[in-house]
């Protein structure tokens, strides 16, 4: 059977549509720019006649075009057509810095500032945005971290494995807004307090250790992946690809980055009925 997909690209302004579209064309994806949605039906039969995976950035510069977005994934749906829809989103902070580095408006701007446009987009994307499949913030991330995180949840071959994204935050900072699952590590004792190891972060493996050698800390990894492996037959069913598990502890330094490496190291053990990929990734190791 020919492996191929249909890939709906959207979100706000300035949050790497382009950085993502040349990344998926970078991994052998035919990528079509800012298409009128009403088109999509029509173009995803066209695909099938192919052997090449389709993405189209579909955004507000579009306009009218872009308010008859719902009507066309709807008319997928109908035509039992299967797509994804990645939404690509970011801080407020982060786009208002991004518009001002190239000094161009905001789409929605009109006569009014960056911040009004930026809201108008999220009133205009929040029904949308609860739609997608794939959310990715990419707030912390630059351009060569955002194309690798596209190569490893849309690379040919991965499409009947399930990818895991164990991200390590700190509370503090601020909960990952693409997360699908959140863990709460904050009542392991900190490692702060420990004078040896204050300086380090869970990537060294005196923390590693000790974070995990913490009484119930053990204990409590294996039963969270436990329920974790429980749900990943359904996700596949659902056709749920990428999942972001978002590991927190105060500062994203020790504990939640322990834990966050081994529930990574556990789910990447061999599964007879499922494939999945696990990864750990650390949004604040090195912030403060």
């Amino acid at each position: 059977m020919i492996n191929r997909e249909l890939l709906i690209l959207t979100g706000m302004s300035g949050a790497g549509r382009s950085t993502v579209a040349h990344a998926l064309e970078d991994i052998g994806w035919h990528v079509v720019d800012n298409l009128p949605p009403a088109l999509l039906p029509e173009l995803a039969v066209e695909m099938e006649k192919t052997e090449t995976s389709l993405a189209v950035v579909v955004d507000v510069r579009g306009g009218l075009f872009f308010d008859a977005l719902s009507s066309a994934l709807i008319a997928l749906g109908k035509a039992d057509i299967k797509f994804r829809l990645l939404f690509l989103d970011a801080s407020d902070q982060a786009l208002v810095q991004r518009f001002e580095s190239t000094r161009r408006p905001h789409p929605l701007q009109a006569d009014g500032r960056i911040v009004d446009g930026i809201a108008r987009e999220r009133t205009k994307l929040e029904e949308l945005r609860s739609q997608a499949d794939v959310v990715i913030d990419t707030s912390n991330l630059n351009v060569h971290q955002l194309e690798k995180r596209t190569a490893e949840i849309f690379a040919a071959g991965m499409a009947k494995a399930l990818q895991i994204n164990v991200l390590s935050f700190g509370y503090k900072y601020g909960i990952p807004v693409d997360a699908d699952l959140v863990l709460d590590c904050r009542f392991i004792p900190n490692p702060h307090w420990v004078p040896e190891l204050r300086p380090l972060s869970g990537l060294d493996d005196a923390v590693f250790s000790h974070v995990l050698a913490t009484e119930g800390v053990a204990e409590f990894v294996k039963s969270y992946v436990d329920v974790v492996e429980r749900m990943i037959p359904g996700y596949l069913q659902e056709g749920k690809k990428y999942v972001t598990i978002a590991i927190g502890c105060t500062g994203g330094k020790h504990r939640s980055v322990s834990v966050a490496r081994e529930i990574a190291n556990q789910l990447n053990r061999d599964h007879n009925d499922y494939a999945v990929s696990a990864h750990a990734t650390h949004r604040d190791v090195g912030r403060e």
